[in-house]
């Protein structure tokens, strides 16, 4: 029944909610390039002050799970605007009397509340990283094993079974809302919520890059915010573009491990 009943918004009704969308990640990006540029003023004045480079207090943690909630905002937000897009436009088929702003606004709030706990297991994984002294300064892993390890099991989770389902879920949300549909706010929260898991079971391992290439750089964090947004719009070439991505991630990180061993030796 949902999938006859999702024809394209109105102009008025797709602009509001990209105009939203394209908002909340427009100022999430704005609060990354102010945090980039103090910690990049703290580093010209005394790389001592970084995080990396001392123990973490509570205050230190709740500022980096903050950043990390910020962050994946920015980054993921673009990529689930055809999937917002699309339960909007079965609402308003549904009943295209009723308001339903706040639906969309629940089913948003979802998919970002299964980020922000994404968020929180990346903040204690940097800290890991962090208490291990796996960190340089400017949030980079200074481990080049650890570096290609990281780009390797990227580059094999995606090829792998579970990888491919979750995309497949990611590209084609009028088949998962036809699956998992549910009435009411509490049901567009649910619904966002289990797109946000699907979202993170794609691309959790490509995330892990962020380490590889720094959290602070954000050139890097672009360039892998658009490589997911390309993917989920099936735009990498399909199955062949996944293996091709992913031998290159996993060369990547051989080559690593290689070159930090010729150096060692």
């Amino acid at each position: 029944m949902v999938e006859a009943l999702a024809p394209p918004l109105s102009s008025r009704d797709r602009l509001i909610v990209l105009t939203g969308l394209a908002g909340v990640s427009a100022l999430a990006w704005g609060y990354l390039l102010l945090d980039a540029s103090r910690m990049h003023g703290m580093a010209m004045a005394d790389p001592r002050t970084l995080m990396a480079m001392k123990p973490w207090t509570v205050a230190d943690f709740v500022i980096m799970f903050l950043m990390w909630t910020v962050m994946t905002a920015g980054m993921m937000l673009p990529s689930v605007a055809a999937a917002v897009l699309v339960y909007a436009a079965v609402l308003r088929r549904l009943s295209p009397q009723q308001p339903h702003a706040r639906s969309v606004a629940a089913f948003v709030l979802g998919y970002l509340l299964v980020w922000t706990a994404f968020s929180l297991a990346a903040t204690v994984l940097q800290w890991s990283f962090d208490h291990l002294a796996l960190l340089s300064p400017m949030l980079v892993v200074s481990s080049p094993y650890l570096g290609g390890a990281l780009l390797i099991a990227a580059g094999v989770y995606q090829i792998t079974p579970l990888k491919r389902a979750c995309l497949e879920h990611c590209q084609s949300p009028l088949t998962y809302l036809a699956q998992h549909w549910a009435h009411g706010v509490a049901g567009a929260l649910r619904m966002g919520s289990g797109h946000g898991l699907y979202c993170i079971g794609c691309c959790w391992a490509i995330m892990g890059l962020l380490f590889v290439g720094g959290i602070m750089n954000l050139l890097w964090v672009a360039a892998i915010a658009i490589f997911i947004l390309l993917e989920k719009l099936a735009l990498l070439g399909g199955r062949a573009g996944v293996w091709v991505s992913g031998g290159a991630a996993v060369a990547s990180g051989l080559a690593m491990i290689v070159l930090a061993a010729y150096r060692s030796a």
